[in-house]
């Protein structure tokens, strides 16, 4: 007899844990996308732009990664129904709250690149990153994940 029987997860937490997956995804590819396309990225951006990205100390960039990858992992430990999935959420978390931090608090990024993209997205980023550790927990709370 197994010592933590689960319950088996409702169709919703599928499509959670799925649609979770998905946007961690286009997380990490717009880090693939920064790391290895630079080049191909700044021929689209004005010079504030690129000096704004010239000047992102490494320990930003090691943030972001730790975010998306950790974020990625993360859910598919959920699709999994691991228990761990809830701790690489929760470092992805910290990833993200100090990547977030850095552009609102050290740079000037609403200056150039406007209120969308240098404070709702990444509200809306630490938003999604926050549910996605409270549905962890639910998850298992309720024993769809061991």
């Amino acid at each position: 007899m197994s010592k933590n029987p689960t319950t088996k997860p409702p169709v919703w937490f599928w499509i959670v844990s799925v649609l979770a997956l998905l946007w961690n995804l286009m997380g990490v590819m717009n880090y693939l996308g920064s790391a290895f396309m630079k080049e191909a990225i700044k021929a689209e951006m004005t010079p504030e732009q690129v000096n704004l990205m010239e000047s992102t100390p490494a320990w930003v960039t090691a943030a972001f990664a730790i975010a998306v990858w950790f974020g990625a992992a993360g859910c598919i430990g959920l699709l999994l129904r691991k228990k761990w999935a809830k701790s690489a959420l929760g470092m992805s978390l910290i990833g993200v709250l100090a990547q977030t931090g850095y552009g609102f608090f050290m740079t000037n990024a609403t200056d150039v690149y406007g209120q969308t993209e240098a404070i709702i997205i990444p509200l809306m980023v630490i938003v999604i990153a926050i549910f996605l550790i409270f549905f962890a927990r639910l998850s298992e709370r309720k024993l769809w994940i061991i």
